[in-house]
Order: structure tokens, then C-alpha cells, then sequence
């Protein structure tokens, strides 16, 4: 069986990855944002900068959706909020 996607088809689901790119890192800077002054409150309130059960728990989530490569995806996301350890 043959896949017959023209040239349109490829303009197209083109157009739809940068789409899709422009809300990833919408979601990113905002996801990095709320990291950021979840830290500073728990800082402000005589707490660590970072929470390791909660830290694990996203590691789980993106290795879960998405497989072996979700875990280091996970640890990319992690550093944008609490930068470099």
C-alpha cells in the first residue's frame, strides 16, 4: 500500500507543526513561569526551592505518556522552572 500525500497535504501538516510548536513553547514559558514563583513562595516560606516527590511524580507522568524519552523531555521541562540544580 502506497501513502499518496501531495504537496498540499505536506504545506498543510507543515503549517499544523508550527501550530502546534507556537502553543508548546506558549505552554512552556508559562508552565516555567508558575515553577518559578511556586519556588520563590516556598523559599518565602522557610521551604526548599524544590519539592523531590513532586519532581519524581512528573518524571513518572512524561516517561508513562510518553515512553523512555519522556524521561529526559521531563527533566528539560524541570530545569526551565528551577533552572540547573
Amino acid at each position: 500500500m502506497t501513502l499518496d500525500v501531495t504537496t498540499l497535504d505536506i504545506v498543510n501538516m507543515r503549517e499544523r507543526i508550527d501550530e502546534i510548536d507556537a502553543t508548546i513553547i506558549r505552554l512552556w514559558q508559562e508552565r516555567a513561569g508558575l515553577s518559578q514563583q511556586i519556588g520563590e513562595a516556598r523559599l518565602a516560606a522557610g521551604g526548599t526551592r524544590l519539592v523531590l516527590s513532586r519532581e519524581q511524580q512528573i518524571l513518572d507522568r512524561f516517561r508513562d505518556g510518553i515512553g523512555d524519552g519522556g524521561t529526559q523531555l521531563a527533566l528539560l521541562v524541570l530545569r526551565a522552572g528551577r533552572g540547573n540544580l
